[in-house]
C-alpha cells in the first residue's frame, strides 16, 4: 500500500518514548509532521531528528505536532531521544504496519545486498487529517526547513 497527497491520513496508535503512546486520530485540529527514519542511533538518522529537535520551536509556534516513527522499541527510543536531547515524540512501529501503510517499507539495496527497510520519509497532515505534502527518499540536508515551509502553508 501506498499512500499520496490528497489521500487520507491512515490512522495509527504506537507506543512511543517515556511509556506513551501516540494516536494520529488524536491530533486532529492541528498540522502533523510524521518523519519515517530507519534507525535509531544511525548517522543521518541522528541529523534528521537533531534538525526537527533544533526547528521544533518553530513548527510549535505554528501549532504542528512532529512524529518520528521507526522500527526500534520504545525502549530504544527512550535512550536515543535522551542522548540527543529530541523534543517530540518518537513512536515504535516494531510491527511495521504502520511503515506498511504508508508505503514506506521497501526493499533497499547496500553493498550489492537487497533487504527490507524503511524507506526515509516525511508527510505533512493537515488538520483535518489529509496529507497535504509527501516526501519520499529523503536526503537530510536542507528538508527540515522545507518541512517548516511547507507546514507554514497550510
Amino acid at each position: 500500500m501506498t499512500v499520496d497527497v490528497g489521500d487520507k491520513a491512515p490512522d495509527f496508535e504506537l507506543p512511543t518514548d517515556g511509556n506513551g503512546s501516540v494516536k494520529l486520530s488524536d491530533l486532529a485540529g492541528k498540522p502533523v509532521v510524521i518523519y519515517f527514519y530507519p534507525k535509531d542511533m544511525t548517522p543521518g538518522c541522528t541529523t534528521e531528528s537533531c534538525e526537527f529537535r533544533d526547528a521544533e520551536p518553530d513548527f510549535s509556534a505554528v501549532n504542528a505536532q512532529i512524529i518520528g516513527i521507526s522500527k526500534d522499541s520504545a525502549d530504544r527510543h527512550d535512550k536515543f531521544k535522551a542522548k540527543h536531547d529530541l523534543n517530540f515524540i518518537l513512536a515504535s512501529d516494531e510491527n511495521g504496519t504502520t511503515c506498511e501503510d504508508y508505503g514506506v517499507w521497501k526493499e533497499k539495496s547496500m553493498y550489492g545486498k537487497k533487504f527490507m527497510g524503511i524507506e526515509r520519509s516525511t508527510f505533512v497532515i493537515d488538520g483535518s487529517g489529509v496529507i497535504r505534502n509527501a516526501w519520499r527518499k529523503v536526503k537530510v540536508k536542507g528538508h527540515v526547513a522545507e518541512v517548516l515551509e511547507a507546514v507554514k502553508a497550510l
